[in-house]
């Protein structure tokens, strides 16, 4: 058990020094994403939109989410 508390406390101090804190850009959102794709679509990149249902597209619930943090004009 010792070792396993040893172990714990190394990690802590490795991170402690490796940097306080990390900064990360937020994420652009579920419409930023979508905009950026139609955009690219417009100059000629190949790609297509998903279907509604299939694997990978946004689902009602990623929308009804993406509302509620959507910036007010």
């Amino acid at each position: 058990m010792r070792s396993r508390c040893f172990l714990h406390t190394a990690q802590q101090i490795t991170n402690a020094s490796s940097g306080a804190k990390e900064h990360r850009m937020p994420k652009k959102g579920l419409y930023a994403n979508i905009h950026a794709k139609r955009k690219r679509i417009a100059a000629g990149s190949g790609e297509k939109m998903r279907k509604v249902g299939s694997k990978g597209a946004p689902t009602a619930k990623a929308f009804k989410k993406s509302a509620k943090t959507a910036k007010k004009k």
